[in-house]
């Protein structure tokens, strides 16, 4: 990949992943209206502090892309995050998937772009 696209994709995500991932402590985002299993799912992720930890998993994602510190281990990491994302809102939300697609495709850019520092741990024994 041309160098100056991924750098330009490294600080829209990092910008994107910082963005979403204080939300997640400081609530400026307006909390939309869903149904009302994903309602009751949300609530029980917000009650067992699981949402503040996928804040700090995209914090630390967005500042490691944004130094290009880490990259292929937070990529790797934020693919959970990625994933449960898309199929939360995919059988609980689909209306606003949009924003997980994202993610999702982004981070597999990110996946395809550090392919080769997983060499090792992809190799088999």
């Amino acid at each position: 990949m041309n160098p100056k696209i991924f750098l330009v994709l490294r600080i829209i995500f990092s910008a994107f992943l910082i963005f979403f991932g204080l939300d997640h402590f400081f609530n400026y985002i307006p909390f939309p209206e869903m149904a009302p299993e994903a309602n009751a799912y949300f609530a029980n992720l917000l009650s067992t502090y699981v949402m503040q930890l996928v804040g700090v998993v995209e914090v630390l994602a967005g500042i490691a892309f944004l130094f290009n510190r880490y990259g292929a281990l937070m990529a790797f990491i934020l693919m959970s995050v990625s994933i449960n994302a898309v199929l939360f809102h995919l059988f609980l939300d689909p209306p606003k998937i949009y924003g997980a697609l994202v993610l999702l495709i982004l981070n597999v850019v990110f996946l395809y772009h550090y392919r080769k520092s997983y060499a090792a741990i992809l190799k088999p024994v």
